[in-house]
């Protein structure tokens, strides 16, 4: 297998397993252990962790090697305030530039979404939700900001699961990512700033409250 695609592979699997927390923080990626689990050469293996440090999820640690790096709730104020101006104006230049049919599909979809969170399909849940993204990444058209997204999304994503995945919560977020889905694709800059603040203020209060109350459970 040629290298480019081996550490291409190391890499989308390593980073699934860490933002899913198949592989925890503090785990020691010692290069020969996970070369032979991965069925790549040392080569692409070190390519494919070079990204993922470059991303934030893998860092050096003194007498260990490379670990997975820590995904800390104390850190979800900050994260949420880039989110925040990042994604509200993504929001509202996907309003000037989208496709309206590509939204007005998805608010289709999300319109739907809420039964997929109460039978707890979450693989096609948040696949939609990233598909919704992936939306606005392509309509918005600026590499800059859609870079600067991936890397929030990125941290956030492990976040995210500290907090659970509630079906109450999830049901709520598909209503408004409808709402946000449909001013898009109306055309609504403004609106679309707006729903998509209101999300995630949401969604920051509804991890603040879940870490919170599995910090006291777990004392």
């Amino acid at each position: 297998m040629p290298s480019g695609r081996a550490s291409d592979r190391a890499y989308e699997v390593l980073r699934e397993e860490i933002l899913q927390w198949r592989l925890a923080p503090g785990t020691v990626l010692g290069e020969v252990e996970q070369a032979a689990r991965l069925g790549v050469s040392r080569t692409p293996l070190r390519e494919a962790l070079s990204r993922l440090s470059a991303e934030g999820l893998v860092e050096a640690q003194s007498g260990r090697g490379l670990v997975v790096s820590s995904a800390d709730v104390s850190d979800v104020r900050g994260l949420f305030e880039l989110r925040v101006a990042l994604e509200t104006a993504a929001a509202a230049l996907a309003a000037e530039r989208r496709d309206p049919e590509v939204f007005a599909a998805l608010a289709r979809e999300f319109a739907d979404a809420a039964e997929l969170a109460r039978r707890r399909e979450l693989e096609a849940y948040y696949g939609l939700v990233g598909r919704f993204d992936a939306a606005i990444d392509a309509s918005i058209a600026n590499p800059a900001l859609v870079g600067a997204l991936r890397g929030v999304r990125t941290h956030l994503t492990r976040i995210r699961r500290l907090a659970q995945d509630d079906p109450a919560r999830l049901e709520s977020a598909a209503a408004e990512h409808r709402l946000i889905a449909e001013a898009i694709r109306d055309g609504a800059p403004d609106l679309a700033r707006h729903a998509t603040a209101v999300h995630l203020h949401a969604s920051l209060n509804h991890i603040l409250e879940a870490t919170a109350s599995h910090t006291k459970e777990s004392r």
